[in-house]
């Protein structure tokens, strides 16, 4: 019988309308750069209820019918997994405002993709855009301290 683990569970959102993405310029010195809303699942809370929460205290931007389309994890701590599950939708209501988790824009796909993205958010995106790619595995390494990872 397998063993359980501890997972700490979050979201993002790529909120989209046409060909620009709503993007959030993030302001924590342990993940910087331009990514897409989102954040930690509430105990007890639905994993799509989540992601409307997060992107409405992120953005003041309501989503509604955000479809899940891939996911990343890794070992976050010993005995703990942390996952990400990847949403998107181009369906909003509501007036743009940021937040304290950052500056919030709409940019154009190509521009985002040249942009200063937040740390893999390069290969995150990849993943939002092509629906034959649906995860982004990181994985230990031979030697310590190292990482991998893998698309799938």
């Amino acid at each position: 019988m397998a063993e359980a683990e501890k997972v700490v569970l979050t979201n993002m959102c790529m909120v989209y309308d046409g060909d620009k993405v709503l993007v959030q310029d993030r302001l924590n010195k342990n993940w910087k750069g331009l990514t897409f809303p989102g954040g930690h699942v509430e105990k007890y809370e639905s994993f799509t209820d989540a992601v409307i929460r997060e992107v409405k205290e992120e953005t003041g931007l309501t989503v509604f019918s955000p479809q899940l389309c891939g996911i990343k994890q890794w070992p976050h701590t010993e005995d703990t997994r942390y996952i990400v599950l990847f949403y998107k939708t181009d369906k909003f209501t509501g007036e743009l405002r940021s937040s304290e988790e950052g500056e919030v824009f709409w940019m154009n796909i190509d521009d985002f993709r040249k942009s200063d993205m937040a740390s893999d958010m390069s290969e995150m995106l990849d993943i939002f855009l092509d629906d034959n790619k649906g995860e982004f595995y990181y994985y230990s390494g031979d030697n310590p301290g190292e990482w991998k990872y893998e698309i799938k």
